[in-house]
């Protein structure tokens, strides 16, 4: 049991009702899990609002009432805590309540349109190889140590996070990587959280329809880095125009890396095929087995964090050329018939131009590129002509499907992309809508050398149609097509 008071330091408070020094049993924001002596934190939220439950919290048993608005009609005996922004306030509460957590590691986020699962896994990956026991938050999973527990979201709600951390130090942990959403950034879920430093690796269009406006989207993206201690670094992609922007209020050691201008780390790409490149790093060269330029600002920015964190450099390049592609990232399986596939989780404008024009940098030209790709539903409509654009300018045959069409007709997804579609590049196109088929179509085409192109659910295991999830897995639909 944690005393109120002691939960509500560093809370902003309007007004106070009720007795402070009473003791709390857990802290909850979602109604349903409420219990005896728990303080329920009335958040509001994009679909619905937490100050239309605290009845139900309070018939549940709730001692306290966190919230906005306080109800006209109060409940004798329950402490009333009024703020200005309960997901704020619902942040602080939740390191609080599990002793700060992440002031006993160092915790590292990072933000990014594209790359930021695959840094987080690979920095996991690296610092577990030398030795130390490490966290990860990320959308693909969640491990504390060597436990993996699901991944729900990109950037969990706070409570999950600060509990996985209280978890990790209760486990010997030193260092946690974590991927940092522009959502969670906004809905304030990174709020009491103590960073070692921070990382941006790009931006590009990507969640406008959340957002409203790229620039809305690129200065939700910077929030992380102005709320940096001093004692953090900043390490930003400056090839990216945005990088700089990143770093203009924060108070965090600033720092640089890049592969085409002036930086702080640097890299040269000297050789690159199918199955990995040869980098220029720090003046040393290695060979690592993920590809594409893309692999490259990754690899370095996983080069420039481990420096910062005290790794030998030495021994930091030796462990980076031997990690591994990161599941749904450029996994790359050739057929007995030598039909070159990969999956990707390609799902930005940007993300699918950079494979595609690492493959097409890699194919001798006799192979044809056929590409299978969709859109999710419910989400930013604004990117789907661009993706269909992007998809028919660099294959040589275009499938558009479903992805996770969610509660949204995937013809009507599919119509939108292929409006894109330039006209002389509308013959190379084809629409299936079950993804299942899109698959197997692509590979019937597929000739001895070809290259088959999955992209924009990657690692995901299952496929979303009006509210239904349904196992489906790319890299294990096209392993079992071309095996077969």
């Amino acid at each position: 049991m944690k005393v109120l008071r002691d939960i509500l330091y560093g809370v902003s408070l309007d007004a106070v009702s009720g007795d402070t020094a009473v003791e709390i049993a857990e802290v909850q924001f979602d109604s349903r899990r409420v219990g005896d002596q728990d303080v329920f934190v009335a958040v509001r939220g994009l679909v619905s609002d937490g100050h239309d439950f605290i009845g139900k919290a309070l018939e549940l048993g709730a001692r306290a009432i966190v919230c906005e608005e306080v109800p006209e009609q109060t409940v004798e005996g329950v402490t009333y805590v009024q703020v200005k922004h309960s997901a704020t306030a619902l942040s602080v509460m939740a390191a609080n309540f599990y002793d700060n957590p992440s002031k006993n590691l160092k915790l590292v986020g990072v933000t990014g349109t594209n790359g930021k699962t695959t840094t987080t896994t690979l920095l996991h990956e690296l610092f577990h190889s030398a030795g130390y026991s490490v966290g990860l938050i990320s959308t693909i999973k969640v491990l504390v140590g060597t436990k993996e527990y699901p991944a729900t979201h990109t950037t969990p709600d706070p409570l999950s996070i600060n509990k996985y951390l209280s978890m990790m130090c209760g486990a010997g942990v030193e260092f946690c990587f974590m991927e940092v959403s522009s959502h969670g950034i906004d809905q304030k879920r990174i709020e009491g959280l103590h960073f070692a430093g921070a990382v941006f690796t790009n931006l590009t269009h990507d969640h406008l329809d959340y957002h409203g406006s790229f620039a809305a989207y690129r200065d939700t993206k910077k929030r992380l880095f102005d709320q940096l201690p001093k004692t953090a670094f900043a390490l930003v992609n400056t090839d990216d125009k945005n990088g700089l922007v990143m770093m203009q209020n924060t108070r965090a050691r600033k720092l640089t890396y890049a592969l085409k201008g002036y930086a702080d780390y640097r890299a040269q790409v000297l050789e690159s095929q199918f199955n990995g490149q040869l980098i220029k790093l720090d003046d040393n060269e290695l060979w690592s087995k993920l590809i594409g330029q893309f692999n490259a600002y990754n690899l370095l920015a996983i080069y420039a964090v481990a420096d910062q964190l005290g790794l030998d450099k030495i021994e930091t390049l030796r462990l980076i050329s031997e990690l591994e592609t990161v599941d749904g990232r450029f996994q790359y399986f050739i057929s007995p018939q030598k039909i070159q596939a990969i999956v990707d989780y390609a799902h930005t404008p940007d993300a699918l131009k950079n494979v595609l024009v690492t493959i097409s940098a890699l194919r001798t030209g006799n192979e044809n590129v056929i590409t299978v790709v969709g859109c999710g539903g419910d989400r930013d409509q604004s990117k789907r002509p661009v993706m269909g654009h992007i998809a028919s300018e660099f294959s040589d045959k275009v499938i558009f499907t479903s992805d996770n069409p969610r509660s949204e007709p995937p013809r009507s997804i599919m119509d939108q992309m292929e409006a894109g579609v330039e006209i002389q590049n509308k013959k190379k196109v084809l629409m299936i809508e079950d993804r299942r088929e899109a698959i197997k179509t692509a590979c019937s085409l597929a000739q001895d050398g070809d290259i088959v192109l999955v992209a924009g659910k990657g690692h995901e295991t299952y496929q979303e149609v009006q509210g239904v999830r349904t196992e489906f897995d790319d890299y294990k639909e096209i392993i079992q097509i071309l095996s077969n």
